[in-house]
């Protein structure tokens, strides 16, 4: 047993931001545990306010570089859904179709990338061209695919500059579509290499298990294993939510531990991400998906917080089918030619979609102009730090035997599981004001 156990990580590598870890144990006995998240808050929300609802996605946009396309389409949608702007169903799935560029770019930078050293057993992705140099480049074929499908449709690989109220400034053309439709048949080989050598290392996954909610979109007209459309539910939930309804969910509060804030609904904390996705939508995969989880033995009700970076995996695959399929249907209906038409009202409403890292909220208010007067935003990652701590507090003590270097790295690890992206979570402060 290890007498004395000191951890103080300041900042976990291959992840988004800065956190830190700290644990403190002595006689096997663990004294503390935490999880912290000291970074800079950002203040997006109060960007936005006073700035014409035309704005609004191209400001938030940047809130993340990784997930720029998810804010943008989340923002959009809050806009339109507040001044009742409507978008015809041909600009609705390209939209869908622009999102899975960003699933498929997101995932496979963080497969490949950030999570795949972890179980090859080596600091960093360098190394591992050594290691697995096919592995590598198929990850990064496949991530260049990921980045050109972005830009074909969003007009650049990141913070997209075609989307707008009620559709697009320009859209692809059908030659453009055919050809980014054999270019997704044709990336098949090269996601079988990346989850070929994900399955061979997968005994190096640990084999933790907490029982938690996961909390996600579900979409039931028509069934869909959705990133898009649909309300809020969760793994405890018999139901659904109404997404304007978002903040009975998420229940945000403020961490002495944190510049993020965290958030509960039915439990102490929840998930958010792939693998709450997952649990709840899983038999509404492609048949390739659903193949890919049966190899893993992933299986809905997996409670392995470890086993995300395997529902990411069981995404792609997902992405990449459902998105060949889509394009047919865009073109078996004939592309049509469509001018995006918007117009100012007082309004307030929500917009969500899933990132990459989970369920997003954007919420607006805007005046008779069109001009915002307040906004909220709920960042996927800021969902999940209370149950990162939830789980620190649960595997600290069932690990903590293995000596100082192993807790280390497999705490890293788990954080890295979650895929996080800390900088977009941190955008609150705690004031106190000294008359």
């Amino acid at each position: 047993m290890s007498k004395t156990v000191n951890i103080d990580v300041e900042h976990v590598t291959r992840i988004e931001g800065h956190g830190n870890i700290l644990v403190n144990a002595s006689g096997g006995r663990v004294k503390n545990v935490q999880w912290r998240v000291p970074e800079a808050p950002r203040f997006f929300e109060a960007m936005v306010r006073g700035r014409s609802y035309e704005d609004i996605q191209t400001i938030v946009s940047r809130i993340c570089g990784i997930c720029s396309i998810t804010h943008s389409l989340a923002a959009t949608k809050a806009v339109e859904s507040a001044l009742g702007i409507k978008v015809s169903e041909q600009a609705d799935k390209i939209r869908i179709l622009m999102h899975y560029s960003e699933q498929l770019q997101s995932h496979i930078l963080h497969i490949g990338y950030l999570a795949a050293p972890d179980f090859f057993g080596v600091p960093s992705v360098v190394p591992l061209v050594a290691k697995a140099g096919d592995v590598v480049k198929a990850v990064i074929r496949l991530h260049r695919l990921a980045n050109e499908w972005s830009d074909l449709i969003g007009g650049r690989t990141t913070h997209p500059v075609t989307l707008t109220p009620g559709g697009f400034t320009a859209t692809p053309s059908e030659q453009q579509f055919r050809e980014l439709q054999e270019r997704l048949r044709g990336c098949a080989g090269d996601l079988k290499i990346v989850a070929d050598a994900v399955l061979s290392v997968a005994e190096n996954i640990p084999a933790f298990e907490r029982e938690t909610e996961y909390v996600s979109l579900r979409q039931d007209n028509p069934p869909t294993y959705t990133f898009y459309h649909g309300d809020i539910t969760s793994t405890d939930y018999d139901g659904t939510v109404r997404i304007n309804d978002w903040k009975t969910v998420a229940n945000e509060y403020v961490s002495e531990q944190s510049t993020a804030k965290w958030a509960k609904w039915n439990r102490d904390s929840y998930a958010v991400g792939a693998l709450a996705r997952f649990n709840n939508n899983g038999d509404l995969l492609s048949d390739g998906a659903k193949e890919l989880a049966g190899t893993f033995g992933l299986e809905k009700g997996c409670c392995n917080p470890f086993m995300n970076t395997v529902a990411q995996l069981v995404e792609t695959v997902h992405v990449v089918q459902t998105s060949i399929e889509m394009i047919d249907e865009l073109l078996t209906a004939g592309l049509r030619a469509e001018k995006a038409g918007s117009s100012p009202r007082a309004g307030k409403s929500s917009g969500c979609v899933e990132a990459p890292r989970g369920i997003l909220f954007h919420e607006y208010e805007f005046d008779g102009k069109g001009n915002c007067v307040a906004a909220d935003i709920c960042i996927p990652t800021n969902q999940n730090h209370a149950n990162i701590q939830k789980d620190f507090e649960k595997f600290v003590p069932e690990i903590i035997d293995e000596g100082e270097d192993a807790v280390r790295r497999k705490l890293e690890m788990l954080v890295r599981a979650y895929d996080p992206c800390i900088s977009c979570s941190t955008h609150t402060l705690d004031v106190q004001f000294i008359r």
